[in-house]
């Protein structure tokens, strides 16, 4: 999935082919994915197993899970009945447009 990363935005200049540093959660908590990520130049900032949480490594997470959480606000989209990819694609924009949208009414 590292290779699979596209190039990210930012300033001007030469672009950068990977990001900075990866996060991941205590899942990922083996020196053989350290040292794997650390290879591909990237740092990684992965949580440790028997660590109390504080680390500040969630805060990056929620995002994506608050998202998640959002999107199946919408039933169809919590278990994808869809067969062809763009239909489920159509109705993940639309959700997300209604998303926004009730995040601007207020």
């Amino acid at each position: 999935m590292i290779k699979a990363i596209p190039p990210v935005r930012g300033r001007v200049g030469r672009p950068r082919k990977r990001p900075a540093c990866l996060y991941a959660d205590r899942g990922y908590d083996h020196d053989k994915y350290r040292r794997l990520v650390w290879r591909t130049g990237i740092k990684p900032r992965i949580a440790r197993r028997g660590t109390p949480h504080g680390s500040g490594l969630g805060i990056h997470r929620w995002v994506a899970e608050q998202t998640i959480a959002l999107l199946h606000w919408f039933r169809r989209l919590r278990i994808r009945w869809e067969i062809r990819d763009d239909i489920h694609e159509a109705f993940m924009t639309l959700a997300a447009a209604i998303i926004c949208w009730r995040r601007l009414v207020r």
